[in-house]
């Protein structure tokens, strides 16, 4: 096991925080929505990879709906982002930072979980990731842009090494508050350096610009 229920519960709902936020300061920077879109966003970015990943894990009704915890950390993340984050002079660097956050614990918290259903390593570490992706994923989709996942290599990749490492370290009887924390600080740093560095994984090559001949 990864870590106690208590740990992982704590570390969900930073992460919904965290998420709720990002979600918000995302609407909030990207289109023009009265308050209720702003917070109905931020909530779908904080819930959206909790719930996917409760579907997939066949942990129904998914924890969102059995814990008012989830709901009331989620709104008060998407409030607090739509009362203040006009008065940030500029919000790419929380809305990174706050995504990575979430991306971070999200992880964790989702093979965590997987984990402690009695799932084995390899769907762990994919239930993390998806965990870490699936709400972020659907706020781009209704901001209507190219999901961060399918455009960022060190997206999916630094969720992908988090959950990895928190699995490995169950595996070897490593767990609690330290690994769980140590393997998101992992996930958070590397996609950390993706931002500050401009750093992706391989794009494919360019299409050469047709010749004279080649026209038409």
């Amino acid at each position: 096991m990864i870590a106690g229920s208590t740990v992982l519960l704590l570390l969900d709902l930073i992460g919904t925080f965290a998420f709720a936020l990002n979600g918000a300061l995302t609407a909030l920077r990207a289109t023009r929505l009265d308050i209720v879109g702003v917070v109905t966003l931020g909530m779908i970015t904080a819930l959206g990879g909790g719930t996917i990943r409760d579907v997939l894990l066949d942990s129904l009704p998914p924890a969102t709906f059995l814990d008012w915890r989830y709901l009331v950390v989620a709104a008060t993340g998407g409030a607090i982002a739509f009362f203040l984050g006009r008065h940030l002079d500029r919000l790419n660097g929380p809305i990174n930072v706050l995504d990575a956050v979430g991306l971070a614990l999200f992880a964790v918290t989702g093979a965590g979980k997987a984990v402690q259903l009695g799932f084995g390593p390899a769907q762990s570490v994919i239930v993390g990731a998806i965990t870490a992706v699936g709400g972020g994923t659907i706020r781009d989709v209704l901001i209507g842009r190219v999901p961060s996942v399918l455009s960022s290599g060190l997206y999916a990749i630094p969720a992908l090494m988090g959950a990895t490492a928190a699995v490995v370290a169950g595996v070897f009887g490593a767990d609690g508050l330290t690994v769980s924390v140590g393997a998101a600080v992992l996930c958070f740093v590397v996609r950390m350096a993706g931002v500050r560095y401009d750093l992706n994984a391989p794009f494919p090559p360019a299409a050469p610009d047709p010749g004279p001949g080649d026209a038409g």
